[in-house]
């Protein structure tokens, strides 16, 4: 594991994700793991910290996620969008070495029987809250975080530092057809 990831206290957990990144998910089911990127996921709740995020009913990693009911949400960086998109693009369904041709590489956390995304910026463990009609109607899925971390290189006590830090740990967020940005520059109200 990375000397440069430290946990995050569950309070702050959201914020990981409020600045609207990419992100990709992992799963794991009878000792397959999967990742996928998407788009659309989003803080939800506080205290327990909670996450919505979209998966398509065609993903394997989404019928992972529903046989296990747990998953990682992480941030990939700039460094990874090759890898973003391709784990967006390709199915484990049409490649069972998907994850070794798009160059994923996993890594454990201790306390967590899940497949987490080496080099991203941020992860969040979390528990799925079944709720049939929003999965089956909407592809929303709703969680519960029990564990995130970061790399303190980008993120510590509990704020981004992108201005800061290395431009190629930058989060990245998808528009369509393959066209990303990176996070731009920080501005303060008063």
């Amino acid at each position: 594991m990375d000397n440069n990831i430290a946990a995050v206290e569950l309070a702050k957990a959201y914020r990981l994700l409020n600045h609207g990144p990419t992100v990709l998910v992992s799963a794991r089911s009878q000792g397959i793991d999967n990742v996928m990127a998407a788009a659309w996921c989003c803080a939800l709740d506080f205290a327990p910290p909670k996450l919505t995020v979209v998966l398509d009913k065609m993903t394997k990693t989404r019928e992972f996620i529903e046989q296990s009911g747990m998953f990682v949400i992480q941030v990939p960086t700039v460094a990874q969008l090759q890898l973003t998109h391709r784990v967006g693009s390709q199915s484990l369904a049409d490649d069972a070495n998907k994850l070794l041709n798009c160059g994923v590489e996993l890594f454990e956390m201790a306390g967590h029987d899940l497949p987490f995304v080496a080099g991203c910026s941020a992860w969040l463990a979390c528990k799925l809250i079944p709720e049939p009609n929003n999965q089956l109607q909407y592809d929303l899925f709703i969680a519960e975080v029990i564990g995130a971390w970061a790399d303190t290189q980008v993120f510590n006590h509990g704020h981004w530092h992108f201005d800061t830090a290395p431009a190629d740990k930058r989060s990245l967020h998808y528009i369509a057809g393959g066209q990303f940005y990176a996070i731009g520059e920080s501005f303060n109200a008063d």
